[in-house]
């Protein structure tokens, strides 16, 4: 059974300017429902995650300041959001849905996160919407349980994943693969251990050939026991943040080929949803909801 993080908290708590991105989040979780694509059977509440689970990525002072709601004002206009109990609440269960939907993956080969994919959040602090690094602490935590040895981390956000980069730029046992538009945020990137950097406008034709010549010799040199996957649909031309000029058609074929490669190779893979900016909200849910219906269809 496809296993989905969702809770309630993942549409509440952000101030008016901030909330259309964000409502993708309980229109997705509707959406699905009501085509028929997911039952309520398919979604789960996360709790909160454990201490010890953060502090494998991220330092206890800055734990302690978000907490605390005590970042200094630079700090905290990196993240962008006004700082609140209730955004640090909240940025915890989104973490801790990406550590439980990484057990059921193992589970049952492939799980989701309806939030997640902030992979702009550092060890020491947090950039762009990004508090907690879910990822980083999901492949952390599967580590530390031995469950797992080798990770890769798949991110296809138009974003390049800074935050993730740094955290695992000195760590052989977590390969972190970023495909992203070029001249998009971060202006400056970070070194991930592959990094495609795409120019602007960037058509279905070229972004798919691109992925579809690296994947097979990435897994080949990889040899991934577990792939956390970060399925941004900021990769559509329509999209307010990014530069790239993907199709809707694309951006799901991008998604077929990533989840079937995983089926293929029967490698577990967790899937956050990342970045979506369509100026119609109705883009990016059909965008995402592709990625479920994909999930579906291939895996169960």
């Amino acid at each position: 059974m496809l296993k989905i993080a969702y809770h309630p908290i993942f549409k509440h708590n952000l101030p008016l300017g901030h909330r259309f991105p964000m409502s993708k989040y309980e229109l997705l979780h509707r959406q699905l429902l009501h085509e028929g694509t997911c039952d309520s059977n398919n979604f789960f509440e996360p709790g909160m995650p454990l201490d010890n689970h953060l502090l494998q990525v991220h330092t206890k002072e800055y734990i302690d300041a978000l907490r605390g709601l005590t970042l200094d004002k630079r700090a905290a206009r990196k993240i962008g959001f006004p700082l609140s109990a209730k955004l640090v609440e909240r940025e915890h269960i989104i973490t801790q849905g990406t550590i439980e939907a990484s057990i059921y993956a193992l589970q049952h080969g492939i799980s989701m996160n309806i939030a997640g994919g902030t992979h702009h959040a550092y060890t020491d602090h947090g950039e762009a919407f990004c508090l907690f690094n879910d990822q980083a602490i999901g492949a952390r935590y599967l580590q530390n349980k031995t469950i797992v040895s080798k990770v890769l981390i798949i991110d296809l956000d138009v974003h390049q994943g800074n935050g993730t980069a740094e955290i695992f730029r000195k760590d052989d046992s977590v390969f972190t693969f970023s495909m992203h538009g070029a001249s998009n945020y971060p202006f400056k990137k970070e070194e991930s251990d592959l990094d495609i950097a795409l120019p602007n406008d960037t058509k279905d034709e070229d972004y798919l050939s691109i992925l579809k010549e690296t994947i097979p010799r990435l897994l080949e040199h990889v040899q991934p026991e577990f792939i956390f996957y970060l399925s941004g649909v900021d990769i559509l031309a329509s999209d307010k943040l990014g530069k790239l000029g993907c199709t809707m058609a694309g951006c799901k074929e991008r998604d077929r080929y990533i989840i079937q490669s995983c089926k293929d190779h029967e490698i577990p893979v967790q899937i956050s949803m990342g970045g979506g900016y369509s100026p119609d909200i109705k883009t990016i849910i059909e965008a995402h909801a592709n990625t479920y219906r994909l999930a579906q269809e291939i895996y169960f």
